[in-house]
């Protein structure tokens, strides 16, 4: 399922499952908080995830992140 995201959207989901704030993570990845949020929408969509806490379950089910 984690084919379906762009290298981007991967990195994002990565650091959403970290527990970086959308602020956080468009000053590391030095883009806008906006175009994080549009990211996280996408992510959401094609993951079937609806909450923060559904997509850090689904990076650490699908080896996004490690504990």
């Amino acid at each position: 399922m984690t084919e379906q995201l762009t290298p981007r959207e991967f990195e994002v989901l990565g650091l959403l499952a970290m527990g970086f704030m959308n602020p956080e993570i468009a000053e590391q990845l030095v883009v806008s908080v906006r175009t994080v949020e549009a990211h996280r929408s996408a992510i959401l969509r094609k993951t079937g995830c609806r909450t923060r806490a559904e997509l850090t379950a689904f990076a650490l089910d699908h080896g996004v992140v490690r504990r």
